[in-house]
Formats: C-alpha cells, structure tokens, sequence
C-alpha cells in the first residue's frame, strides 16, 4: 500500500516529508484502491446535472451568499478556538492516553492524514486517529470481492457495519467517535469548523450533485446536523439534504443545539459504528 510520510509539524512550518516520524503518516483508511486513486490525484468534477430542477438551481444562486458572508457567520472562527482553549484540560490528557494506546495496541502510525475537501472546494488534509491495519485497502479489497452485500453497502454509503479492517481498539474509539478528536487540530488550523458538514472525499463530489454548491460554502465541521440525525443509519441522500438545510437555516444558536446532541450521541453510541 502506497502512503506518503506527513507530520502535524509540516502543516505548519512546511518541514521536509524525509523528517517527518513515521508514526504519524498519509492512510488511506476510508476507501478501496480504485476509490483513493481520484482522491489522491487531488483532482475532482463537478458539474450541475441536466436532470437537476430549476427551483434548485434558483434556490443555489440566490443564497450564494449565505452564511459564509454573514458577519455572525465569520465569527465562528473566534468562538471555534473559545471553545477548543476551553476544552483543553479535558481533552489534551485524553488526547495523550488514547495516543499511547493506539501505539502500543498494534503495528502503525498513532494517526492518519487523509486528504478531503473544504471550504470553496480546497483540498486539506484530515487528522485522525488510526482505527484501522496497516494494509486496510488490500483487506478491503479482497473483503468487497468476496461479500456483494457489503459491496452494495460501501457503494451506497461509504461505511461498512462489519469492516474488516478496523482494529479492536479502533472499534472502540469509533463507537465513541473518539477517533475524530485530533480533528481539534484542523480546527485550530482554521480548515474545519466544530459544527458543519462532515468532510467528504473527492469520490463523494457526485454523489452530492448539485448540493455541494452548499457543502463547499461553509468550513467542513468536527460534528454536524447528519451526526447528530441517525448517522450511518441515514441513506446518503438524507445526509446531503441535511447538509444543505444547514447551510440554508444557519445559526449561531444551532450550532450551540446540535454541540449538545453531540455529546448526547456520543454517549449514547447513536448511529456510530
């Protein structure tokens, strides 16, 4: 498996990839081989398609502009780091316990960096922490090739119930999205945002059709309306309209809503696998 060397220090200061530990490197966690070939080519299509209606396309133009160039809207970036500062005697000890546990519990990396798409469309790259082997796009691989069912399910949602490839640590870390936890980083970097939608990949693009005129107006978020909704028990489609009705209906108090209903899934494992 084919992975580039990356670590938290290049995203900052431009280091060299040769002086970088080999404990925090590029996975491709998320996807099979023929899907991490688009995102890795760092390249993506996007056009309206000929069957999308005109009241979408009406709706699109006309709140361009929403919320990414409302006043309240740009203050997130100062309530973001607010919040994150706040959270730090919490959740830099967990941080540093659930680092040495990954270490220790299997072979790898502590983290992976995967390369999603952000605001405007840009390309960044996403922090994790690594729940899966060391060669999880063979594994996935041969797993789809093998289970049609779990084929179809992959290609509906981009999720498995059953993955083969994730460890039993990263079961558990999943089950309480505690995996996401280095995406604080992305935050702080101003990439990510605490609520939006979630990240996507570029093989997700079409799937979203004409609604990542919506996803890509806004900062992709740590947690989001589709988490807090159902999750991965939702269809695909489902999540691209609720990412779109949160760009639309945006606001700072529901934001604060959906920040509570997190914490409330996360105890409650809603959706989450």
């Amino acid at each position: 498996m084919e992975s580039s060397v990356l670590c938290m220090q290049q995203t900052t200061t431009g280091g060299s990839p040769n002086s970088c530990t080999d404990r925090i490197r590029m996975q491709d966690e998320e996807q099979s081989p023929a899907l991490r070939v688009t995102s890795l080519s760092g390249q993506y299509s996007f056009t309206s398609t000929a069957e999308s209606s005109a009241g979408t396309e009406r709706r699109a133009s006309a709140s361009e502009d929403r919320p990414s160039k409302l006043l309240l809207y740009r203050s997130k970036r100062i309530v973001d780091i607010l919040l994150i500062l706040l959270s730090f005697p919490v959740t830099l000890p967990i941080l540093g316990v659930l680092s040495l546990i990954v270490l220790l519990s299997t072979p790898g990396p502590i983290f992976y960096s995967h390369r999603r798409i952000g605001r405007n469309g840009a390309f960044f790259s996403m922090w994790k922490f690594r729940t899966m082997c060391e060669n999880s796009a063979e594994v996935l691989e041969e797993y789809l090739a093998r289970h049609p069912q779990a084929r179809a399910e992959w290609s509906r949602t981009h999720k498995l119930r059953y993955d083969p490839r994730v460890t039993r640590i990263g079961r558990f870390l999943r089950r309480y999205s505690l995996d996401e936890l280095p995406q604080l980083w992305n935050v702080l970097a101003g990439k990510m945002t605490l609520v939006g939608p979630r990240p996507i990949v570029a093989a997700e693009v079409e799937k979203y059709g004409d609604g990542f005129r919506f996803y890509r107006r806004v900062k992709p978020g740590l947690t989001g309306l589709w988490q807090v909704s159902g999750r991965s028990q939702l269809t695909y489609p489902e999540r691209v309209q609720m990412d779109c009705d949160y760009v639309e209906r945006w606001s700072m108090q529901r934001d604060f809503v959906i920040l509570l209903r997190t914490f409330l899934s996360v105890v409650n494992q809603d959706g989450a696998y």
